[in-house]
This record gives C-alpha cells, structure tokens and sequence, in this order.
C-alpha cells in the first residue's frame, strides 16, 4: 500500500509482523513498575481493546512484556513502516483541509529530527506525549483522512474518542490531556493511569501537535537571554565574552546554545547524555562538544580572553561545571537550568553522584533510593549557585521547576520571609512585566507546502507589518518591537528550522492579527502557495495558569487558580480555532499547571479572514485582562489601550488601594 492508503487503513486488517527492538534512537527511560498484578491485567485488558479478539493471546504476551521491560505498553509492533514527518499538505489523503492540516503538525512533533523519543512517541521534556501507543496514532489518523468540516474529532489523553456531527464553525479537533480529578494529580497518580493507560502528559506544544522543533524555545530564550543581560551589564558593554551557564540539551532545553549564540555571549550547557548534546551538535545548534573537565575550563578561559560568542556543550554533570568555575574563579555572569525538572525522578534529572547509565538503572530497580541521590546532588547544585551569586551571579528559574525541587529537597533557596525563592522566576523578572503583561508573546505559523520559499515570503511579510506597527506604536513597547525585528531580519541565516518550515515571533494581538491576515491575503493571492498553519506555544498571555512560571507575577493570590486557561480554550473555540487543547502538566510539572492551546489553517478565504480577528483578538486579551485586574501596571497600560483601540472591548478594571488604607486594621 502506498502512504495515502496506509493512512486510510488504520488499524491494519491483518496482525503486522513484529518488529524488532532498535536500539539506534534516543529511546525513553523505562517507568517505575507502579502497577499491582490486578492493575497489570487491567493495563493488558485496556491495551487489547483497540484489536479484534483473535489477535489477543498473541498480543497480550507482547504487550505483558513490554509493560514489564518500559513500564508502558507502546505497541512497537503497530509503528508504521513510513517515515515520520511534515509531508506538504496535498500529499496526505483528506476531506477536510483542515483536517490534513492537523495530519501534518501530527506527523511534524513525531519526525525523529524533532521528537525526543520517537519509538515512544514522546515529543520532549522526557515524557511529553502525542500518544500513549501506536494504535492511538493510527486510529486518529484514520479518522482525521476521513472526516468532514462539519465533524469534530475528540481527543482524550491521545485516545481518539471518535468523529462526531457539528459544523463548520467548530474546531475539527478537541484535545484534552491529562485531565484528572484534582486529587488524583500527584506524580505518581501520573505514573499508575499511564501505565494503564487512561491519560498521558502531553507537555504543552506536544499533545497539541504545535511543536515546532526547538526554534520555538530559542526565540524565547533569546528574549530572556538579551533582556537579563541587559539587567547585569552597563549600557556600553556588550554579552560578548560574557558567560551564559545552565544545563540541558533535550527537546526544548537544546534551544539554549543557539540563543546564547544570537544574543552574542558564552553559552556554557551541560548534558548528561551523550545522545541529546551530539544529536544538537549535528544539527548545528551548538558549536563545540567538550567531554573532559580540564578541557572546558582551558576553551571557556579562551573565550573570555578573546570576547567570542560561542557555545560550549559540556558532555557531564552541570553541579560539577558550577563548582569547577568556581574554584577557578571565573565569573558567571547569567546562571540558569533547564533540565526536565518536572520529572525529577523518573529522568528529567540526573544526580552528581551518579552516572548517566547508573541513574537509568537506579531509578527503576531502587526509586526511593534514587530520589535520594536526586535531593542530595539539588542541595549541592543550589549551594554551588549561591556561591556564585554572592560573587554577583544573576541566577534566574527558567520555569523548569528547579526551584521548587530544591526547595522540596530542602536545598538553600528560600528567601527570608521562606515564603518566597531567594531567586526570581524568569517571568517574574523578564517575561512577565517586559512582555506577558502587554501582550506579547510567542505567536508561530507554518508552511503547509514545505516549501521554504514560503516561508521566506512569510518573514518578508511579518517584518515588514512588524517595522509599520513600530512606526506609530508607544514608548512601552518599542524595545519588544525592535527585538522581534532583528529576529525575524536574522531568521534565515540563523537556520532554524528542524522538521517543518516554521517561524516563531513573540507579538502582542495587534501583531499577531494584522500579521496572519497579510499572510491570509497572500494565500488568496496566490503569492503564498500553500495555507498556513497560525498557532502558539501555550507558554503565553493568556493560555497558561502556571504559579511557577507563567502566571508567577500574579500577586492578588489567583495565580493558583487557572479559570483564565480554561476560558481561553472555551474562548478559542467557538471563535474560529482549526483545533484546540487543554492540558494538566506543563514544563514545571504534571499537577502543577493547567495549559492550552490552539491551531488554526489559513486558507485565503474571507472566512478565515473573519476567524482569525475574531480569535487572536480573545486569545490574547484574555490574558491582559486577567493581568490587569491582578494591578499589573503594564497589563493596565495595555488593556486601557485596547480599549482604545476597540470599543467593543468592556473590561472590568481594578481600582487601586493605597497602602495606608490597610494600616491598622487588624492590630
């Protein structure tokens, strides 16, 4: 059969050989065995549903022994003999374009050269999921190639629900994620109901097939990068020669060597795992490999002689890294970890004391034991950190949940009040107020031809609408403006992109709104060839209710509550979204964050003229408002000028309370 037919086919109709393990791709760790025997059979019992009665004494083997060797059932077996990856859109069988859209995104956050762990079905971050299995996979594809603009597709935790009848005006997909009882949301609980499969992580962009590759990171990273150094360094100095050290190369943390490049600095990352540092040091995302000690402190000492801008993956432990420099006494001028530190027990994070073969090993046969060598080596980790920041280090949490595993390990990060962290949260410092707060964020789009004439046309298109903004646009807002500016100029040349054709900027719903419509022109013009995919990382405005990261500069106390994200995916779907989702878990944590996401096709029509101001619109001042009635003063700022701008716009506005109001009261 050919790939069309294949897609059509789904479940196959006659039991595919088995397949033999290959051990050649970066494949997940296995999972604790969490599971009873009761609860095994019923992991078995679930997993067989999916196929007709006669294949199920064979299977139920198979699959026994997968729970047994993964502490997941996977079915190898039913991975397609097809490559993985963002075809052109024509190129997969549809009724809907929309549908065949989704198709692409799918096949694109499944494409080894941008998925983590491909065979599992992981996207990043460790064990951010599309699906929990391969029927799951073909099953939803099945469907997506035969259904209509007026069905919708629902999506529970990977499981394809089924098509049902709506119209055209609703989404063709509905997604949900690890969606549990607020009692039922401890790690653990994650570990036992996918392992009987009945929910999956989906990690934020990757249960909601918006993955674009690690480019998505790196223009945030860049953001951040630029703007802490901006924090450090005098007005007439320069990040050249200056040290940028964190750790992490995986699916998202490997984005950080090319930001430190593009913001012009020394990018100092350790990784652990061979693998990961080599597979982005291939694809040309970080300039050096160093694997011995001595040799890194020798090449870093180099670099700062010589003011270079150059990145440096360090092949081991990033605790050692931190307390070598020191010793040595280089300066560390920004610090951070991106490690997977919302699974911090399972291999998101790797203690000192441990190899990177003896901790896969650890966490499996002995996993309290492990969590031990885990809260240990954060303790050393934070105590090498604060060594540097009393020399003048600017260590900031990147929203990986460093802090709050440190601080669960009683690890010396609280401040006085031992409230709060003694160090600031990325968007409390940077992201937040310089960003978030006036409604700029991660806004990304892609080019369903595949073709990257399209997408250059794209960037001509998105800078140019961005350069007319800034013309007229306030004081506020100029620096975000011009950094998006030299990003979008520098784009190409800085060779982004892995799997599909995709560009990210961050744009506030001006922005985003007057950019996607010049692309929908172009579409209907003809100097587009193919439509375009509109979506976001759901690390924005409005999507995310994230007390740790996202919504970590809300003081009124509501940053633990999370109505704005489940508004935002109501708000999303009824105004014109190609499909929506919404998710527990995130970057800091499954049980710790409640996230959402959208994707739209542009097609050229006036109708998806229509759709589009009418979502972004919401999508975005959603968020602004929520920010606002939390007394940000630059979501205040922004949503009073919206209003300004859009008198349809009612938003409910706080009235602020001086301090010496509240003297007194309750003496």
């Amino acid at each position: 059969m050919n790939f069309k037919e294949q897609i059509l086919q789904g479940i196959p109709k006659k039991l595919p050989a088995k397949k033999e393990y290959s051990f050649d791709a970066n494949r997940a760790p296995k999972r604790k065995e969490i599971l009873s025997l009761k609860e095994k059979k019923l992991a078995i019992r679930n997993a067989l549903r999916y196929f007709p009665a006669a294949w199920h004494s064979e299977l139920s083997t198979e699959f026994a022994k997968e729970l047994k060797a993964h502490g997941r059932i996977y079915m190898f077996r039913f991975k397609p003999a097809y490559k993985l990856y963002a075809r052109p859109i024509n190129e997969y069988p549809y009724k809907s374009r929309q549908a065949a859209g989704i198709m692409l995104m799918i096949q694109n956050n499944l494409d080894p050269a941008v998925a983590q762990h491909p065979e599992e079905l992981i996207t990043y971050g460790g064990n951010g999921a599309v699906f929990q299995n391969w029927a799951q996979y073909l099953l939803t594809m099945q469907y997506l190639a035969s259904m209509t603009d007026e069905q919708t597709l629902h999506i529970y935790s990977g499981h394809p629900m089924g098509l049902f009848p709506s119209s055209k005006e609703a989404p063709r997909v509905v997604v949900t994620n690890g969606m549990m009882i607020p009692n039922y949301s401890k790690p653990d609980d994650w570990e036992k109901y996918n392992a009987l499969g009945v929910t999956q992580y989906g990690q934020m962009t990757a249960g909601s097939y918006m993955y674009i590759g690690p480019q998505g990171i790196v223009h945030g990273t860049t953001i951040t990068v630029m703007n802490a150094f901006r924090k450090v360094l005098k007005k007439d100095e320069t990040c050249a020669g200056k040290i940028f050290l964190t750790a992490g190369l995986g699916g998202m943390s490997g984005a950080q060597p090319k930001a430190g490049n593009i913001a012009g600095c020394i990018t100092i990352c350790a990784e652990v795992n061979p693998a990961a540092a080599k597979k982005r040091y291939s694809q040309g995302w970080v300039d050096l490999l160093i694997d011995d000690m001595d040799d890194l402190v020798s090449r870093t000492k180099e670099a700062i002689d010589k003011k270079e801008i150059v990145s440096l993956a360090f092949i081991g432990n990033v605790v050692e890294v931190w307390e070598r420099f020191y010793s040595e006494n280089i300066y560390i001028h920004l610090g951070s970890d991106q490690t997977s530190l919302h699974n911090p027990s399972a291999g998101g994070y790797y203690p000192v004391d441990l190899s990177f073969e003896e901790s896969n090993e650890l966490m499996v046969e002995n996993p309290e034991e492990f969590k031990n060598y885990v809260r240990k080596s954060l303790r050393r980790h934070a105590s090498a950190i604060n060594k540097h920041t009393a020399k003048g280090t600017y260590f900031f949490d990147y929203g990986n949940a460093f802090l709050l595993e440190c601080s669960r390990a009683n690890a010396d990060v609280m401040a006085e009040n031992q409230i709060d962290f003694k160090y600031p949260s990325y968007v409390q410092d940077i992201l937040g107020p310089m960003c978030f707060d006036y409604g700029f964020g991660p806004f990304r789009w892609v080019c369903t031809s595949g073709n990257p004439k399209d997408l250059k046309k794209t960037d001509a298109i998105a800078l140019q609408v961005m350069k007319d903004i800034k013309t007229n646009a306030p004081n506020e807002i100029q620096q975000q403006l011009q950094d998006n500016i030299k990003w979008i100029e520098e784009a190409e040349q800085n060779k982004l992109v892995v799997g599909s054709q995709a560009r990210i900027l961050y744009a506030d719903a001006e922005g985003r709104t007057k950019i996607a419509e010049a692309f929908n022109q172009a579409i209907n013009s003809g100097e587009i060839s193919h439509p375009i995919i509109l979506g976001r990382d759901h690390h924005d405005v409005s999507g995310t209710d994230s007390p740790f990261r996202e919504t970590s500069n809300i003081y009124d106390g509501s940053k633990f509550t999370a109505d704005m994200a489940i508004h935002n995916v109501i708000g999303d779907s009824f105004r014109g979204a190609t499909w929506v989702s919404i998710h527990n878990g995130g970057g800091v944590g499954w049980g710790e964050v409640i996230n959402g996401g959208f994707g739209m096709l542009l097609d050229g029509s006036a109708e998806a003229s229509k759709k589009l101001k009418n979502m972004l619109f919401y999508d975005v001042n959603n968020g602004i408002s929520r920010r606002s009635w939390a007394r940000n003063d630059e979501a205040i700022f922004a949503i009073k000028r919206e209003m300004e701008r859009t008198p349809e716009l009612k938003v409910t506005l706080p009235n602020l309370v001086e301090s010496d109001v509240l003297e007194n009261l309750f003496d």
